[in-house]
């Protein structure tokens, strides 16, 4: 392995430490990949890309060790409740359609026979409809 990259990983490690133990001496403290970084002294992506490894291992001992949730995590668990309303609101919608669809070709059915039953009533082959005078 690249020395640059062992000394990454060491400074991530002594990095996780501290940001578990509440000693962060950069960012806020928060327990996120990107405080992570900032706190070791690396890039962001190469955190991310490089040494995604550490990143599971932090944001497990973040599970194990503080018994919190990690804040992506907290954020895809929003979305996937956000994301099942909209799935349940626009099944409700289509439910609704499928309903209007159906008034709609019962009430063109009905149409199409009273037309059918005033042209047979009408008797005309000039296809002119004649309505009785009363």
């Amino acid at each position: 392995m690249n020395p640059d990259h062992q000394d990454e990983r060491t400074r991530i490690r002594r990095a996780m430490d501290r940001l578990l133990n509440g000693q962060a001496t950069a960012f806020n403290g928060s327990l996120t990949a990107a405080a992570l970084a900032v706190q070791a002294g690396v890039h962001r992506m190469a955190l991310m890309k490089r040494h995604a490894d550490l990143k599971n291992e932090f944001y497990e001992r973040v599970r194990n060790e503080t018994s919190q949730i990690p804040e992506s995590e907290k954020r895809l668990r929003e979305t996937v409740v956000k994301l099942k309303q909209t799935v349940a609101d626009k099944n409700a919608e289509i439910l609704e359609l499928r309903r209007q669809i159906t008034q709609l070709t019962l009430a063109s059915a009905v149409l199409t026979e009273r037309l059918n039953d005033i042209g047979d009533w009408s008797g005309t082959r000039d296809n002119v409809v004649r309505f009785p005078s009363s």
